[in-house]
């Protein structure tokens, strides 16, 4: 298939217009005062979200080279909210503004990668003075702020903030499901990995789906296993 081109002022003005279309449809959400976003679905009820992120991945422009702008900063919010979970919708605003100008700049014949390492150079400082203006968070009463402030539900805030106390800054916190018309939360002592049982002849819980082992012998190694004779002797 026969490839399309842009150059230019083109180029950029239609990287733009994508940037600006999905930005539009996102900054609705942005702060304690936004607004929820519908979005239509070929199958099943309209999903109604504050989520910026959520917004982003259902736009998908008609124009390719429009669509290559949308990319752009959906791919800044998906990030964001894989490195942080939370800011998708600031992360495009700024992403926006940053197009914006940069793109303004480009047009006035300035040299691009000279450009972009002073866009590089801003960012660290603007990185080094975000740490320092940080407020750490002191106590039960600030966490319930953040976590009121995230939910938006100040019984939920309540809920994580005492979640993420139990646990300590170092623990990790699931959300799960509940069977039930409340919220709680349980402890579980120990350690976890991010990793699920090999085969399913090891579930000992058929209606979870579980395997649940009770003081199980746990082999630690820096070897790589390739075959279940290395572990023979140690079964046997």
């Amino acid at each position: 298939m026969a490839k399309q081109l842009q150059f230019n002022q083109d180029a950029r003005a239609s990287i733009l217009k994508g940037v600006n279309v999905l930005t539009d449809a996102v900054k609705a959400t942005l702060g304690p005062k936004g607004r929820n976003v519908m979005i239509d679905k070929k199958f099943g009820a309209p999903t109604i979200t504050k989520d910026g992120v959520t917004v982003a991945k259902e736009i998908d422009l008609k124009d390719k080279y429009e669509n290559l702008g949308a990319q752009l900063v959906r791919q800044a919010a998906e990030k964001t909210n894989d490195s942080v979970g939370d800011g998708t919708t600031t992360a495009i605003v700024l992403a926006q503004e940053m197009i914006s100008r940069a793109m303004d700049e480009a047009g006035k014949k300035l040299n691009v990668i000279k450009l972009t390492e002073e866009l590089e150079k801003g960012a660290k400082k603007l990185f080094t003075a975000l740490e320092h203006q940080a407020i750490k968070i002191e106590g039960g009463k600030d966490l319930h702020e953040v976590a009121t402030l995230a939910s938006k539900d100040p019984d939920l805030g309540t809920l994580i903030a005492e979640a993420i106390l139990k646990v300590g800054k170092d623990g990790v916190v699931t959300i799960e499901d509940s069977n039930t018309t409340s919220n709680s939360y349980e402890v579980v002592e120990g350690m976890q990995f991010d990793k699920g049982y090999i085969s399913p002849y090891m579930i000992t819980n058929q209606e979870r789906m579980e395997s649940a082992l009770e003081d199980p012998y746990i082999l630690v190694t820096d070897r790589k296993i390739g075959a279940i004779s290395e572990l023979l002797p140690l079964l046997e």
